[in-house]
């Protein structure tokens, strides 16, 4: 049991860092469990560390959550909508339905077909080429305060692409989000928000079903260990890439993944 809370520290660690670092959270995990083995339902226990990267969002942008929160309310109240939050709590509703929608009509195709660690090596790629073309390319200049429902709209529909394990949620976001035009920055934040709707909506449609179909103890403590792991190393990874993205290029995040995607592309055709 002990090396079992041990290996689900471990994964909630690899969770919480790569959901936020734009490096592909679902493609960490896929080769962690072809790696590491563990006694639990494999997508049940990704489902739970994803609970622990959705608290880490709550911990860090609790005040932000509660502004948007009050404000998407009032502009409903009001029939009208004026100030910045309210903007925002708007796009960032808008900005989700792709990715429900996509997420929904296409959960068993995601959850099977999709989880192919050749899919993932493609995707790492086409992920690490598109931050050089959005640094190359991107004008950078734009806040969230000057953003559309356009730009909202386009970042959404990057979201949902994010389903293809590989590509990374963050990671394709905040490319479209500079792609727009916003700053490093001002992406990424955007990002974060945007991710809060559709990840507590699958993480507790996952927890239902786990919960229909039932667990031991054992499973019980190694999912917690990994839902705390995960929070509090996702509040770590979220505090780094925002000091990050006010200083340095996310070009050495593409680097990472075309060199991640080589390593596990060898390792395939030589245990093939």
């Amino acid at each position: 049991m002990f090396i079992e809370i041990i290996t689900s520290a471990l994964f909630g660690l690899a969770q919480g860092l790569t959901e936020f670092l734009p490096i592909s959270s679902s493609g960490h995990l896929l080769l962690l469990h072809d790696i590491i083995k563990l006694d639990v339902n494999a997508l049940s226990f990704d489902a739970s560390l994803h609970l622990g990267t959705l608290l880490a969002l709550f911990l860090f942008f609790y005040k932000d959550i509660y502004q948007l929160i009050i404000a998407f309310f009032r502009s409903i109240a009001k029939r009208k909508v004026e100030t910045h939050f309210e903007r925002m709590s708007w796009y960032i509703l808008i900005g989700s339905i792709p990715a429900a929608v996509l997420g929904y009509a296409f959960e068993s195709d995601i959850e099977t077909v999709l989880r192919n660690p050749w899919i993932v090596v493609t995707t790492l790629v086409v992920g690490g080429l598109l931050f050089f073309v959005v640094e190359r390319f991107g004008k950078k200049q734009k806040t969230v305060e000057h953003m559309t429902l356009k730009d909202a709209g386009a970042i959404g529909c990057a979201q949902a692409l994010a389903l293809l394990p590989g590509l990374s949620r963050s990671g394709i976001t905040i490319t479209a989000g500079m792609a727009t035009g916003l700053t490093r920055y001002d992406a990424a934040r955007f990002s974060f928000l945007l991710s809060i709707p559709v990840v507590l909506g699958a993480g507790l449609k996952k927890l239902l079903d786990v919960a229909t179909m039932g667990f031991t103890q054992d499973e019980f403590v190694i999912f917690i260990v990994g839902i705390v792991s995960s929070a509090i190393f996702g509040v770590l990874a979220i505090r780094v890439l925002l000091k990050l993205t006010q200083k340095y290029s996310l070009n050495m995040f593409g680097y990472y993944r075309i060199a991640l995607a080589l390593l596990v592309g060898v390792l395939l055709l030589t245990v093939a």
